[in-house]
């Protein structure tokens, strides 16, 4: 698949979770621009769950800072498309393990997300047996 399928591909699989982009970082642009060098096609994408992320910053604020929830996707080669999504328990676990409302919070976006890779996995074949779930995608297919 074509990296620019792929990237709208992931990106309907996160609006069909409640998930909109709410930014974009074309890695490859980038460096061309700031470096001069070529790098291969690599997005990433900031992806938002407003009634999550609004729950989120009620409760506190300063988590602020660990939003929104990345996902990259990364052209190993013209036939390899390999996506990363960032784990909610793991950005917002460093109060959850004190805070019940933030690990509860952090789980139901992780498990939004999981969804998000199980859809996405579902035309994709592993490159990696030992890598999890959202780390294995690839070769994405309609």
């Amino acid at each position: 698949m074509p990296f620019k399928q792929a990237l709208e591909v992931v990106e309907a699989a996160l609006n069909a979770e409640g998930f909109g982009v709410v930014t974009r970082i074309d890695v490859q642009k980038t460096m061309r621009q700031k470096l001069n060098i070529d790098f291969r096609p690599y997005v990433i994408l900031g992806a938002c769950n407003p009634p999550i992320a609004h729950r989120v910053l009620e409760h506190d604020p300063r988590m602020g800072l660990m939003l929104p929830c990345n996902v990259s996707v990364e052209a190993m080669d013209e036939d390899h498309i390999l996506i990363r999504i960032a784990d909610p328990d793991q950005m917002l676990g460093c109060g959850s393990n004190e805070d019940p409302v933030l690990g509860e919070l952090a789980s139901e976006a992780r498990n939004r997300l999981t969804r998000v890779a199980d859809r996405l996995r579902r035309g994709a074949s592993p490159n990696d047996p030992e890598a999890k779930p959202w780390q294995r995608l690839n070769h994405l297919t309609d």
